[in-house]
């Protein structure tokens, strides 16, 4: 049973990372393409999780952690740029 749950999960992720695609490729301005990046990045943690119980180790756990620290970063180094032109003052 946890196995069907677990596959539904990962095709609803799955498919919310195609219409986060399809938003960053026709976003109107870059703060909607920085949104959806962002929420990319969640749905790549969700599906590493979804992976990482299915295959009953932790070192899935441990990449979840990696990219959400990475992700974070790169947002607001991403938001920084747009709004003042440079990252690092």
């Amino acid at each position: 049973m946890i196995e069907a749950a677990l596959l539904f999960c990962a095709i609803c992720y799955s498919v919310a990372l195609l219409i986060n695609l399809w938003r960053i490729a026709s976003g109107p301005d870059s703060a909607d393409r920085i949104l959806a990046l962002d929420t990319m990045v969640i749905n790549v943690i969700a599906l590493l999780v979804l992976y990482g119980i299915w295959r009953g180790t932790t070192v899935y756990f441990e990449a979840a952690m990696l990219i959400a620290m990475v992700g974070f970063v790169s947002t607001v180094a991403y938001c920084r740029y747009i709004l003042r032109g440079d990252i690092i003052e």
